[in-house]
């Protein structure tokens, strides 16, 4: 019963409070104080939710009778958490069942436990099982306005494959400080290495456990992440600016690429965490940190390279931040573009000429890619695009667009584990 009292008092942050998933996983007491198999128990059913929330909310009101609604809040959740276990965890129905109805006496709500035992055991039975397979899941999950604009900008086809892939949990990926050591780490992690030079195992266990975490020897970067860097070409000895740069994945891929990394980011918790991660990596000396905010930064001089990883809706990440989806809106994309586009400015004004600006979002909405970039060079006409070659992404296939930009949808390497979604433009001011 701890586990789920725990699953509860999340569920309730996250949807209620509109707190963060990670946030709430650092400072939930309930959780931190359950022994570790409970806490990786209460993770699953709680990102399981996140992920399956559309199917979940579908099931419950096709087991309702008609005019019945699960309120209050409190009650939806303890739905949430008693059909998770049914349908998609390994947990015997009796035990979801029966768990299920003691929260609800738990937490005052005494009346409901008929209520919740006969919406769960309809679940449990054959008719929930048949409802399960009829049910689209990309569609029932993904929220509307996301979808709608994957739809418009992919397909239909190619939209439900990203929405299915979003919906899958995402492996743990590595950048290896030293890439001629990539062979020794793959096997003293147990992980293989992709195409693109990331190292790859599956998602589980604590990551500061792992060898190689305190000596620095890598870190943890999905595999989309570690492409844009390495557009640049040969950095070392070069002077790079990394505009919007914690939490430090690319920054430390600069530096260990031998560049000398002007910082810049407009948080100070967040500078504090890339502090921190580059000191772990050893990386602390050859790194110049500036707190400040990369759409209105100045500097005496202009820069030969510049990397602007620019704050979006993070939508290619929702495989690993599934909470998202319950906290991010149209709204929110609205916002983040203008800061985009301001970026995006000032980055212009701080490029040399022949200078090279990369671009690059883990969003999966075309209006924070390609759209962007499409009117920022009709409004420069002193900046050309230089096309992406696979060859310069490992060979992997199907990423480069015809424009020459790369966009990696989550199915990328499907039958690798997939890709967070990403986009990437490589641009040359002219003139």
């Amino acid at each position: 019963m701890p586990a789920r009292k725990a699953a509860l008092s999340m569920l309730d942050q996250i949807f209620s409070q509109k707190k963060m998933l990670d946030s709430v996983l650092e400072r939930d007491r309930g959780y931190l104080d359950l022994p570790p198999r409970d806490r990786a128990f209460v993770r699953m059913m709680v990102a399981t939710i996140l992920r399956r929330r559309g199917q979940i909310d579908d099931l419950i009101a096709r087991a309702m009778n008609k005019g019945e609604e699960p309120r209050p809040e409190t009650l939806k959740f303890i739905l949430y958490i008693g059909v998770v276990q049914i349908m998609f965890m390994d947990v015997a129905n009796h035990a979801a069942v029966d768990t299920a109805v003691n929260l609800a006496s738990h937490n005052g709500l005494e009346s409901k436990k008929g209520f919740v035992n006969a919406v769960l055991r309809r679940i449990a039975g054959e008719e929930g099982r048949k409802w399960l397979a009829d049910q689209d899941a990309a569609s029932l999950n993904i929220p509307e306005w996301l979808y709608l604009q994957w739809i418009n900008s992919y397909g239909a086809v190619r939209a439900r494959e990203i929405g299915n892939a979003c919906l899958t949990e995402a492996p743990l990926d590595f950048t290896v400080k030293d890439p001629a050591q990539k062979e020794e780490w793959a096997r003293k992690l147990a992980a293989r290495i992709l195409p693109t030079g990331s190292l790859r195992r599956p998602a589980g266990g604590h990551v500061a456990d792992l060898e190689g975490f305190e000596d620095g020897a890598w870190w943890i970067q999905d595999a989309s992440s570690a492409l844009p860097v390495r557009l640049f070409g040969d950095v070392a000895g070069k002077t790079v600016l990394d505009l919007c740069a914690a939490p430090g994945g690319k920054t430390a891929q600069l530096a260990a690429a031998g560049a000398k990394v002007v910082a810049l980011d407009r948080s100070a918790s967040r500078m504090k965490t890339l502090g921190e991660n580059l000191a772990r990596l050893g990386f602390a000396e050859s790194v110049q940190t500036i707190v400040e905010d990369g759409a209105g930064w100045q500097s005496r001089e202009t820069f030969k390279y510049i990397l602007l990883d620019a704050p979006c809706t993070a939508t290619g990440t929702i495989r690993r931040h599934p909470d998202l989806m319950a906290l991010k809106h149209q709204k929110d994309q609205d916002g983040l573009m203008s800061i985009q586009e301001r970026l995006l400015v000032n980055a212009a004004a701080l490029l040399e000429k022949g200078g090279l600006l990369i671009y690059c979002t883990c969003s999966l909405q075309k209006a924070e890619g390609e759209g962007q970039i499409q009117r920022f060079l009709h409004a420069n006409g002193n900046f050309r695009r230089i096309p992406v070659r696979k060859e310069e992404l490992g060979g992997l296939d199907g990423v480069v667009n015809s424009e020459g930009d790369v966009r990696v949808t989550p199915q990328i390497l499907k039958d690798d584990g997939g890709m967070d979604g990403f986009f990437i433009s490589r641009l040359q001011k002219i003139s």
